[in-house]
Order: C-alpha cells, then sequence, then structure tokens
C-alpha cells in the first residue's frame, strides 16, 4: 500500500517507527505468540501511520489473538496416523478453522530424542501442541521445559500422564486391549490353543496399555488360550509379515492375532499367504483402506476404531478456551470406542 508521500512502506519501516526488531513486527503481524499487548499496538499504530495497513486490519489484528497450534504426529507406515495427520493437513490447508490456526508435522516414529527436540523446536512458536506421546525419560523431561515455558500441551491417541500435559485425547487403551480379548476368545472355535500379540512398540504407552488390558482378559476369561508372546512390527507392513509367519511356523496351534498397532496389511498378507485368513482369529486397531478391504475380504474379523475427526475436534476444542476455562469433563472422557465388523463397516465418504 502507497503511503501520502507515494512511497511503499515496508516492514523495516514499520519496525523503525515502532522502534523494535523486524522479527517482531513480523511475529505481530502473523500473530505469533511472544509480543506484549503494549508492543502489539504500537507496532499497529506505526503501520496504520505509514499506510502499511488500513485501520480496518489494525482493528483484526487488535482483537484477542487465536492460539497457534502444532500437531505432532509419528510418520511411518501407521495408515491410521497417516490418516490422521492427512485430516490435520486439509483443515490447516483450507482454513477450516480460522479461529485456531493449525499445522502438523511429521516426526520420526518410535525416536523419544526426535519428540523431545519437536516438543521444544515447535514450543518457540506454537501455544499448544498436540502429540502421540513416547513414554521416556526425554519426552518428560522436554514436557516439563515446555510447558513450564507457557506451551499447552495435550497428548493424543497415547498419553503421557504428565503434570505438565493438560489433557488426553484417545481411547481408553486398556479397556481396548480388554474388548479385543474378550472378542478373540469367542470368536475362537477351540477353547485351548495359541494367541499372539504384534505392537508397534512399547514405547507407546497405548500399545503397553492395551497388551496389558489383552492379558489380563485373557487369563480371567480364557485361561485354556496360551499367550506366546509380543512381536513389536514398529508398524511396519514387512516387519508384520515376517513376525506373522514365524508365529505361523512355530505355533501351529495358533487361533488369533491381536495387533496392536498399526500396518495390519502385513499380518493379512502372511495369513493369505498361508491359507489361515479364515482359520485365525484376527484382530487390530483403526478403520482405514487396508483394514476396511481386510474385514471385507473375510481374513479380519475385528476393527477396534476411534474417529480421527473426533480426536481432532476435542484437540481443537481444548485449545480454543483457555486453559483454565471448566472442560465440562469432555477431556476427562475417553473417546468412544467404535468395534466394527465386517456386517456394519460405515460407509467410505469421499470429500
Amino acid at each position: 500500500m502507497s503511503s501520502e508521500t507515494g512511497i511503499i512502506p515496508s516492514m523495516s519501516d514499520v519496525a523503525a517507527t515502532a522502534g523494535v526488531s523486524l522479527a517482531t513486527v513480523d511475529r505481530v503481524l502473523n500473530r505469533r505468540k511472544g509480543v506484549k499487548p503494549r508492543t502489539v499496538e504500537r507496532v499497529l499504530k506505526a503501520a496504520v501511520a505509514l499506510g502499511y495497513m488500513e485501520a480496518e486490519e489494525r482493528e483484526r489484528l487488535s482483537g484477542p489473538r487465536p492460539p497457534n497450534v502444532a500437531f505432532l504426529l509419528p510418520k511411518g507406515g501407521n495408515p491410521y496416523l497417516r490418516l490422521l495427520g492427512d485430516k490435520v493437513r486439509a483443515i490447516a490447508e483450507t482454513s477450516l478453522r480460522d479461529d485456531v490456526p493449525v499445522r502438523c508435522f511429521f516426526i520420526e516414529s518410535f525416536d523419544a530424542g526426535a519428540l523431545a527436540t519437536a516438543l521444544r523446536h515447535h514450543a518457540r512458536w506454537a501455544d499448544g501442541i498436540a502429540f502421540m506421546a513416547v513414554d521416556h525419560p526425554l519426552v518428560r523431561e522436554a514436557a516439563e521445559e515446555v510447558a513450564d515455558g507457557g506451551t499447552r500441551l495435550i497428548t493424543i491417541v497415547s498419553d503421557l500422564p504428565h503434570p505438565g500435559r493438560e489433557a488426553y485425547i484417545g481411547l481408553d487403551n486398556q479397556a481396548a486391549g480388554r474388548t479385543a480379548a474378550l472378542l478373540l476368545g469367542r470368536f475362537c472355535r477351540v477353547r485351548e490353543g495359541s494367541v499372539a500379540l504384534v505392537a508397534g512398540s512399547r514405547n507407546y504407552r497405548a500399545h503397553a496399555e492395551r497388551e496389558m488390558g489383552f492379558l489380563s482378559l485373557i487369563e480371567e476369561a480364557h485361561p485354556g488360550l496360551r499367550v506366546v508372546g509380543m512381536r513389536e512390527g514398529h508398524d511396519d507392513r514387512n516387519e508384520n509379515y515376517r513376525h506373522t509367519l514365524s508365529l505361523l511356523e512355530q505355533n501351529p496351534d495358533l487361533v488369533g492375532i491381536y495387533n496392536v498397532g498399526g500396518a495390519s496389511d502385513g499380518i493379512g498378507r502372511a495369513l493369505r499367504e498361508q491359507g489361515k485368513g479364515g482359520d485365525v482369529v484376527f484382530i487390530g486397531h483403526g478403520l482405514t483402506g487396508d483394514t476396511r478391504r481386510l474385514l471385507i475380504e473375510g481374513t479380519m474379523d475385528v476393527v477396534i476404531n476411534s474417529d480421527p475427526d473426533q480426536t481432532i475436534a476435542q484437540t481443537l476444542a481444548r485449545f480454543s478456551r483457555p486453559p483454565d476455562a471448566p472442560s465440562n469433563g469432555d477431556a476427562q472422557r475417553p473417546l468412544a470406542m467404535e468395534v466394527i465388523f465386517r456386517e456394519n463397516i460405515p460407509p467410505q465418504l469421499k470429500g
């Protein structure tokens, strides 16, 4: 925009007139955190006086600043987490939630150091961070440091019980594991046999809690089923494929598999190739393209799902409120657990 002299003012001119740094002007104009209200007003006043912006724009930027939110998700082969990330990025790219500016970042899976570094890095600009937690001292230390610095933390999918985190939004994972054990035991046509668990990593509390719930109910209700241990496949379809082949070879009496994590297509592939798709009860998590296909073809029996749209909506709703605002109990209740069979698969909506 031109000033009365015909000279187009720049951000540098605004900074000089307001007596602040160029970085401060950038933070004010992009509504980032870390600028005192008095400084915001000084920058906006200088911008209007120079003709850098109209008075209407100053009014908008003078209002309450919406929180900047970062989602940190593990990258890799887990289709459910990719789906969750795609949905977050769609919100960010199409500005569907102008009241809560959102960005999504993928970091190395199962890497506590990478997550701790990402928490510290994004706390520089984000008012709130939602992340799938790795239960590790490095992450707990970073969470404490970031929370003490004023950044709000919400864990999603997998929790990190820590006084610095404001809420957990996800399933009751121990109940999910018990549900899987109940269904697997009922679906098995024999009272004795071997059952196996495959997980991404026990470093995710969600996976450890699902395992704990599964083992407790198997012991209580199905003592004839022998659990042959947990294999960690790191949510990689090829690792899960090799684990399943090994389980079938080493345990001729295998009657069930519970996939605690993702990449169920690797397990399904091994079951199909070995002609066990209709014999081994197969239960997993996350309704995605691969698990939908496995359900329809009959290789998979049950998918335990939590709606990713609800995860995102509840997270953004929480960040939209002040930290000390009443939560109405929504952040204290686990997300609804959907138990999906071939006969009740919801429609695959486009768009």
